[in-house]
């Protein structure tokens, strides 16, 4: 099969911060691997062949989180969700540690974890496989020559929105106020609809949600959570 060319991508986030302890190194030693859901990066598919999401999760519908952080929000929904299986992004080696303290101290076995750019990930979705998306709390990027780096631009949401099956719910959370402008401009280009028919819509959490560090943050500084939910169409 011919390799696909790989396109020349900036990547601005952090992928690591402060020394990790030896118990987060261990995780990474011992569960990462195993909790991989396939041949994502250019080095080991370079053809760019789409992942068996059949085999990977045993047939159940697939839910993705885009940069899940620490981990709280993903390993909640798993343990919400036996009978789904979740792919969880995340390029922040930190955070991938805490999640993997948190899925063995949780038991739960119906997630999957991308240690890596999520634009990596969804080259390999097959079309019309993720039944969710969650993008929660996501770098805000504040300066106004910085907003093409958001998760909420064409570059990102149109390889999502290619991924989602018809139908699909995509959720975004956020405290940034200009953020949630520049989601209910961009996110209907890409071919999803807003939900929203009343105020409490998008300013009440999801009725399974859990608060995550993130928006525990926000609250303690006076910034007010935004739940965003959208549909693919």
């Amino acid at each position: 099969m011919n390799t696909a060319s790989r396109p020349h991508r900036n990547f601005y986030g952090r992928l690591k911060g402060k020394s990790l302890k030896k118990s987060q190194a261990a995780y990474l030693a011992e569960d990462l691997a195993g909790l991989s859901p396939g041949a994502v990066s250019w080095e080991d598919n370079p053809a760019r062949d789409p992942l068996d999401l059949a085999a990977l999760f045993e047939g159940r519908p697939v839910w993705l989180e885009v940069g899940f952080g620490g981990g709280e929000h993903l390993v909640h929904q798993g343990a919400q969700n036996p009978d789904v299986g979740i792919i969880g992004c995340e390029p922040y080696i930190n955070g991938v540690a805490m999640l993997l303290g948190k899925i063995r101290r949780a038991g739960v076995d119906n997630l999957a974890v991308y240690p890596g750019d999520a634009r990596d990930l969804m080259d390999v979705l097959p079309q019309a496989s993720i039944s969710r998306a969650f993008l929660l709390y996501p770098d805000p990027w504040p300066k106004a020559r910085h907003h093409r780096r958001r998760f909420v631009t064409q570059e990102h949401l149109a390889p999502l929105a290619r991924a989602l099956k018809p139908g699909a719910i995509f959720r975004v959370a956020t405290d940034i106020e200009d953020y949630v402008r520049q989601t209910l401009e961009e996110v209907p280009q890409a071919g999803f609809e807003w939900l929203a028919e009343s105020a409490r819509d998008w300013r009440e959490p999801w009725e399974d949600w859990t608060p995550t560090r993130y928006e525990q943050k926000a609250l303690r500084e006076g910034r007010v959570p935004h739940y965003l939910t959208f549909c693919k169409t």
